[in-house]
């Protein structure tokens, strides 16, 4: 919900701007179609820096790791009791 809202208010600027540019004939008129283009592509960038700032800060969790490991091999040896073959070929 917090990325929604940011988001959000990311594009309610950004239009105000436009918006803005528009009236005051600060961009020549050529170059006013542009933006909404920038924008779209400014949003992914920060679309796909968020998901690499999530990445990098993603939690370890050894004790997870090793009750999930605990619970493959309870589940390998569940298998094997019904008679199920494990192997790779």
């Amino acid at each position: 919900m917090k990325h929604i809202v940011k988001i959000l208010a990311l594009v309610v600027a950004i239009t105000v701007l436009w918006i803005g540019l528009l009236q005051t004939s600060v961009i020549s008129h050529s170059y006013t179609w542009l933006l909404p283009i920038y924008f779209v592509v400014s949003l992914g960038c920060y679309g796909l820096l968020m998901v690499g700032v999530g990445l990098m800060n993603f939690p370890t969790c050894p004790q997870e790791a090793l009750l999930l490991h605990k619970d493959i091999v309870e589940a390998k040896e569940y298998l094997k009791q019904k008679g199920v073959d494990l192997t790779l070929d």
